[in-house]
């Protein structure tokens, strides 16, 4: 009895591509970035190719506006990943991300965390950049914040964090080149020496998983398994299961901050029993103190509010992976 791969459907052929590039990033002007826009080039017909090299929120909306049906192919890290579906939600929520059609992505970041969950050649931006116009399309998911009114207000193509979390990602940021994945637990084992505890209350599915009465170290919601360049702060979780893994780590002494970042370096931080971890679709933190706190969503910092909501919203858009 012989065994064989399913079909794989035929690679659509592709006429036009629009590649953006953030032209503020180192990554846009290294020899990966020009050999990625290279095999573009070459894959298309003459002229099918525009670049856009953009230097803000602006001009990235500007571009997306006038994408007219080509495919679009990101060049960067998951912040930039971030800021082209965020400007894509800008101009017309979920349906305009869903209708753009499948999108190419070249990880030149320094994290590449989503890349790796999305199983993308981090590392090999030619490899990449051939997958982005002969990949299979598959569908990921998105998490969507929500204002006091319901609406939606942003867009998590990663993860997205509060407490600790976000003092660490500014402390990692420095270190991330020199120590890589440990870059996020040695920013949290430092950032935490000092910070006082959080007060927060999380819901996910409408069931309580820490009432806020005692603090938190950090509350994490995660559609990838890692953050900050490889550190595995939900080792199972998948950005393809229509869930998003939730984390409240309650460790706030000192040497408990310093057991959960060693922890986190093995990926055993979800077995301690001073963390919960819960998976679910919609998740609501807020201070039960009264004390605003910001929120990183995927490398970008929020302004501090005392409540936030997200949603996960299965297949809300298409990435292109290796066949």
């Amino acid at each position: 009895m012989s065994s064989h791969e399913p079909d794989q459907p035929p690679v659509e052929v592709v006429s036009a591509a629009l590649a953006v590039v953030n032209a503020s990033a180192g990554s846009a002007r290294t020899p990966a970035a020009r050999d990625a826009l290279a095999v573009l080039e070459a894959s298309l017909p003459p002229g099918g190719l525009e670049v856009a090299r953009t230097g803000g929120p602006d001009d990235l909306r500007r571009a997306l506006a006038g994408l007219d049906g080509r495919r679009l192919v990101v060049l960067g890290g998951d912040g930039s990943v971030h800021a082209a579906i965020s400007a894509l939600h800008s101009l017309g929520g979920l349906e305009r991300v869903r209708g753009v059609g499948p999108i190419g992505l070249v990880p030149l970041g320094t994290g590449n965390d989503l890349a790796r969950s999305l199983g993308l050649q981090v590392g090999a931006a030619s490899l990449a950049a051939r997958t982005a116009v002969e990949g299979r399309p598959s569908p990921v998911e998105l998490v969507v914040s929500l204002d006091e009114h319901g609406r939606e207000d942003g867009v998590v193509v990663n993860a997205v964090h509060a407490g600790i979390g976000v003092s660490a990602s500014k402390r990692a940021k420095t270190a991330k080149r020199a120590l890589r994945a440990l870059a996020y637990p040695a920013g949290a084992l430092a950032a935490g020496v000092a910070a006082r505890p959080w007060h927060l209350r999380v819901v996910v599915d409408g069931e309580v998983v820490h009432d806020g009465s005692s603090g938190v170290l950090l509350v994490a919601v995660n559609l990838g398994s890692t953050v900050g360049g490889g550190a595995r702060l939900s080792p199972l979780a998948t950005p393809h299961d229509g869930l998003v893994d939730v984390v409240v780590s309650g460790a706030t002494g000192p040497l408990a901050r310093a057991g959960f970042a060693a922890a986190m370096v093995r990926g055993q931080h979800v077995e301690r029993r001073d963390t919960a971890t819960v998976r679910g679709a919609d998740v609501v933190v807020e201070a039960v103190d009264g004390r605003a706190f910001e929120v990183n969503a995927d490398g970008d910092l929020s302004q501090a509010r005392t409540r936030w909501r997200w949603r996960c919203a299965g297949d809300a858009w298409q990435v292109l992976v290796p066949r």
